[in-house]
């Protein structure tokens, strides 16, 4: 600050040059000097946007110092920078994102949240910083993601910002989140506790004084009431009173304000009536305003904490050791978090795989049941990829490494879990924006109510402003819709569909077409061996023998196949494109594939071709052997999921870019009557189009490149299991076990999800029409208003809880 003094600085940017008589804005009725046309252009922007606080909370917030954390606090300001190393970065930021690559994003844990308007006001504070994009907290986990510029500003930046709005930050961790609930959960049952205690107490010493006693002993009992009291004040209601300090410290309101001068206001006017001999105290109401405050939170606390394990399960799946292999061939012991991609890893049976790779060695089942709900184990060999948090089954492997942290899948699931939990809908926006003016309304009728009643001469005035502000606090509304998004999004997850845009419970309300590809949606998209024709003196097991060795070493789609066939002993393999593939075996060659290549004469018994699928010849020098009918399997159920569909009202399409005949097959025996076959990607896209034109919501389900302009296009995208990346990316939901049927399931579960919420908010904006005038009139103590307030926002979580148990569909089951 010496270069310059403060007005020759960029009132914007702080750079000294700024010149008013050039350029200048007008902010908060002053007129501000910038430094260049750039500065005023963003000004500008800044105070048309309505977003002016900023400036506010930059220049009006202090810098902190050292003084201000904890010393035995790891996250204090000193400390912060260690959030811009980039192994403790590996954990919690995922770089890389966007289409320019420029990108990173991260999930923090912030402490010290209460209401809406807590969550509104961080998010507008971060999203103001240079380079962020993106910052939307979740209100029900606490978990705030970041999505900013990573070349234009520091994670500690960001952390620093959170701090000086006078909340705590940390990159999310799952141990570090179950851990943080333990303290948490602890803390708040001990300040629950004595709140408790206090209010028994204090309500046995007020019967004597409610029925009347001696004047010489009145005295003494309004005293250990106070005494009593005190406690309850000063460490159970410790909460609303540092959270309301910090709202008016950086001038925001939220329900902590009117709850903590509630408190303050009775407490301190029923020690004024103590020594005064007044009329009235009321340290029991104090302390069972308290408590029933304290247990409606801790019950919400509770839900929150059940809701927020759903997605952490899954990331303490992952172990804390691992067995690496160096360069020597030795093994050596390494912690987890020292996992670096390429790393060579030893996987014992038994053990969970501790990141993302690729088996080099060995052979051995993989459980994937937590993650994809698919109970039975899945085969793995060298060149298939595994799943970091899956568990190793039978035989012992070796696998490269290919992502660890917060690149791994695991991780890229959670951050797709809480994307969708963050995008808001329409209904969502409403209730945080009335929640977020409330405050200011109920502080303003508060006071009109004791003006009114003290004009009146009622001695009650103030303990009847008391019950106003207590009965009409906003909690039930703030908790209205995410509580319901975050349970119905877990509850999905856990069935095996992984939403990751926020609107998809939303539209999926108004779905009224779903548009199908074939190949790997309504069908697995692998080839399977249906059935063998022997033509020669050798059995199917024989045939199929010979067929797995010749396809042994092959990477076409066919020879996935015979993976699980033993394979005989065939040597001198050689493919023919097109054609087919040809080897030696006991000196005799071998030849599969189209009956022209494998046995060229025309002279030869044909199999029955009216049968679905590819008819494939083996044959050696002499003879040919037998036919083998590959064929692309249905899914499980898929006949069921179209009905199912049909039941609802829903119309069904099918859109395939095979001109064959198995799409209009398919289409028969599935009972679709709206086929497309042969079409491009962009006839699809087209198609799509076409109904949205004509008024319809169209779900597009599919798996492949081809699919991605279809997928972008549609109003609801849901990529298969085994969908390319790049489909997956553009999609808005994601089958994470091959199990279409909890399509039908996602569709009466948002049916549902937006019924509580609807009856969530109803009843929220019900219970404050009701309570408001009846407590105006002086008909509601302040017990009886604490106890009003937490009720209804447990109504709200319980009723938001019942998402959590979805009926499960026949075709499900």
């Amino acid at each position: 600050m010496s270069a310059a003094s403060e007005s020759e600085r960029c009132f914007h940017c702080g750079e000294p040059g700024a010149d008013a008589s050039r350029w200048s804005v007008m902010i908060d009725g002053e007129s501000r000097a910038m430094c260049c046309p750039g500065c005023k252009a963003i000004a500008e922007t800044i105070v048309a946007s309505g977003l002016k606080d900023y400036y506010r909370h930059r220049t009006h917030l202090p810098e902190l110092t050292p003084a201000d954390f904890a010393e035995e606090d790891l996250t204090a300001r000193e400390s912060l920078t260690l959030y811009d190393s980039d192994a403790l970065q590996r954990r919690f930021v995922a770089r890389n994102q966007g289409e320019q690559g420029n990108l990173a994003e991260a999930t923090f844990i912030i402490d010290g949240i209460s209401c809406a308007a807590c969550a509104w006001l961080i998010e507008h504070r971060v999203g103001q910083l240079p380079g962020v994009e993106q910052a939307v907290l979740n209100l029900s986990t606490h978990r705030l993601v970041v999505r900013w510029q990573y070349d234009a500003i520091k994670v500690s930046s960001i952390a620093e910002a959170i701090y000086r709005l006078g909340y705590k930050a940390s990159p999310f961790s799952a141990t570090q989140d179950e851990e943080q609930r333990d303290r948490e959960g602890k803390l708040a049952i001990r300040r629950l506790a004595v709140a408790g205690i206090g209010t028994m107490q204090v309500m046995m010493l007020a019967v004597p004084l409610y029925v009347g006693m001696a004047e010489q002993y009145e005295f003494f009992m309004r005293m250990a009431s106070m005494v009593l009291t005190l406690p309850v004040v000063l460490f159970s209601a410790r909460p609303f009173f540092d959270a309301a300090y910090r709202d008016l410290k950086t001038r925001h309101l939220t329900m902590d304000v009117p709850v903590s001068l509630a408190i303050a206001l009775a407490f301190c006017s029923s020690i004024w009536s103590t020594f005064n001999m007044g009329k009235e105290i009321y340290f029991d109401s104090v302390c069972m305003f308290t408590f029933f405050l304290l247990l409606g939170r801790f019950m919400e606390m509770r839900a929150r904490h059940r809701m927020g394990k759903a997605g952490n399960n899954l990331l303490t799946l992952l172990p804390n050791i691992a067995l690496r292999v160096n360069a020597a061939g030795e093994e050596e012991v390494i912690s987890s978090e020292d996992i670096m991609t390429g790393d060579l890893l030893r996987l014992k049976p038994g053990h969970a795989i501790p990141a993302d790779g690729i088996v080099t060695e060995g052979r051995s089942s993989v459980d994937e049941a937590a993650l994809t709900g698919e109970y039975l184990p899945i085969r793995k060999q060298p060149g298939d990829a595994l799943i970091g948090g899956t568990f190793n089954v039978e035989s012992p492997m070796l696998m490269k490494v290919t992502a660890t942290g917060a690149e791994a899948q695991l991780s890229t699931i959670m951050r797709l879990m809480d994307r969708a939990q963050q995008e808001k809908p329409k209904a969502a926006l409403i209730a945080d924006r009335i929640a977020s003016r409330f405050v200011l309304a109920v502080l303003l009728v508060s006071a009109s109510v004791f003006t009114f009643w003290f004009l009146r001469g009622d001695d009650h005035a103030f303990f009847i402003a008391l019950s106003v502000l207590v009965v009409t606090c906003p909690c039930a509304l703030s908790l209205a819709t995410p509580t319901a998004l975050t349970a119905a999004t877990a509850t999905l997850r856990e069935r095996g569909l992984l939403i990751s845009k926020g609107h998809v419970l939303e539209t999926l309300t108004q779905v009224n077409r779903v548009v199908f590809d074939k190949t790997g949606t309504l069908t697995q998209g692998r080839l399977t061996l249906e059935q063998v024709v022997p033509l020669a003196n050798l059995n199917d097991a024989e045939l199929t023998a010979l067929v797995a060795g010749l396809e042994k070493h092959s990477t076409h789609p066919i020879a996935r196949a015979f993976r699980s066939v033993r394979a005989a002993d065939v040597t001198q393999v050689e493919q023919f494109a097109g054609q087919g593939i040809m080897g030696i075996h006991n000196a005799a060659p071998l030849r599969f594939g189209r009956a022209d290549f494998a046995w060229p004469d025309a002279h030869l018994p044909q199999p029955d071709m009216s049968l679905p699928g590819q008819w494939l010849l083996l044959a050696n020098g002499d003879q040919p052997l037998g036919w083998f009918r590959l064929n692309d399997s249905l899914r499980r159920n898929a006949a069921d999921i179209i009905d199912g569909l049909k039941q609802r009202g829903i119309k069904v399409s099918l859109l395939t870019g095979d001109p064959g005949e198995s799409g209009p097959r398919l289409a028969r025996e599935l009972g679709i009557d709206d086929l497309q076959k042969g079409v491009s990607p962009e006839q699809k896209l087209q198609a799509v189009r076409n109904w949205q034109a004509a008024g319809e919501v169209v779900l597009m389900v599919g798996d492949g490149i081809n699919d991605v302009p279809v997928l972008a296009g549609a109003n609801i995208a849901l990529a298969v299991n085994e969908a390319s990346d790049l489909a997956k990316t553009n999609a808005d939901a994601m089958l994470t076990n091959g199990r279409l049927e909890i399509l039908l399931t996602a569709l009466d579960g948002a049916v549902k999800t937006r019924r509580i919420i609807i009856q969530n908010i109803g009843w929220a904006l019900l219970y404050n029409l009701i309570a408001l005038p009846v407590a105006a009139a002086g008909f509601v103590p302040p017990w009886a208003a604490a106890i009003g307030m937490s009720a209804s926002s447990l109504i709200v979580v319980t009723n938001a809880l019942r998402l959590t148990r979805l009926p499960v569909n026949r075709s499900e089951a």
